[in-house]
């Protein structure tokens, strides 16, 4: 509860196929899935209900105006008219749309569609959110609005969230776990940290010194900053006393670890047997 878990993959992976499944659009070919403990299949009006969706299929009415769409699908999940409409109001405060609450959808840019179609997952006050590719298509400065209103629904709300998305550097702004997934294969689960050790690792002490200083087993990279792997984050203090008792002149030093990226990539290229770099 609380958390946004970021299931990354890249398209055709199929993080959109465990999104339907997940919201029993679709039976699995062989094994099971739950959500808070019931099975979409089952349980499908439960899941519904406890359950808010956004994905890129699942469009809204272009004619009819913000207000109109949220409080025409408040009522599809069965939310009481009075409740609909201060629900609605709320959710398009909290999005930054009030002000446009009276425009046709069409006329919105995509950004504003993107927060409409998020608000319209929450308009059920939802205790899960499966999220598809919230951030596609969306500018720099629109991605981190979408993004920052999902870390504060998890946050703030309690929501708990369930990430599909592609974009990675986006992902590691406001996961805490991840799932990496391949071509249905589910590759990896865990927060950084395992990831990071169980791909093999290792955080990386980097220096920059003076031009024409050299460190012995050390890489210098293009950036300038010399860098070796550590076991472990106590190895820090003791090369810098090593430097300096050397004569070196360090101007920086700082412990680097892999992003998601980085980890990602790591795991891709070993199940598709290739060398890593």
């Amino acid at each position: 509860q609380g958390e946004v878990f970021g299931f990354l993959g890249p398209n055709g992976a199929g993080k959109t196929t465990t999104v339907k499944l997940l919201n029993g659009l679709l039976k699995p070919s062989s094994g099971s899935c739950s959500v808070m403990g019931l099975q979409p299949l089952i349980h499908s009006s439960e899941v519904h209900k406890m359950c808010g969706v956004m994905t890129e299929s699942a469009k809204m009415y272009g004619n009819m105006t913000g207000m109109e769409n949220l409080e025409f699908f408040a009522r599809m999940y069965g939310v009481e008219p009075g409740k609909a409409k201060a629900r609605a109001e709320s959710l398009l405060k909290c999005m930054d749309l009030w002000d446009v609450r009276g425009r046709e959808l069409h006329t919105y840019s995509t950004g504003m569609a993107q927060r409409l179609s998020l608000a319209r997952a929450l308009i059920n006050d939802p205790k899960v959110l499966l999220l598809d590719e919230p951030t596609n298509g969306l500018d720099p400065e629109s991605a981190n609005a979408v993004n920052s209103m999902i870390a504060s629904l998890a946050c703030k709300e309690g929501v708990t969230v369930f990430l599909c998305t592609h974009q990675l550097r986006y992902a590691q702004d406001i996961c805490r776990r991840y799932g990496i997934i391949e071509k249905g294969t589910l590759l990896a689960c865990g927060d950084l940290e395992t990831l990071a050790r169980n791909a093999q690792f290792c955080p990386k002490a980097a220096v920059r010194l003076p031009d024409g200083e050299q460190l012995e087993n050390f890489e210098r990279g293009n950036d300038g900053w010399w860098r070796a792997d550590i076991k472990e984050d106590d190895d820090m203090p003791r090369l810098l006393k090593k430097f300096v008792e050397e004569g070196h002149h360090v101007y920086e030093a700082r412990i680097v670890r892999p992003s998601i990226e980085d980890i990602y990539f790591r795991y891709v290229q070993i199940n598709r047997g290739e060398e890593w770099h």
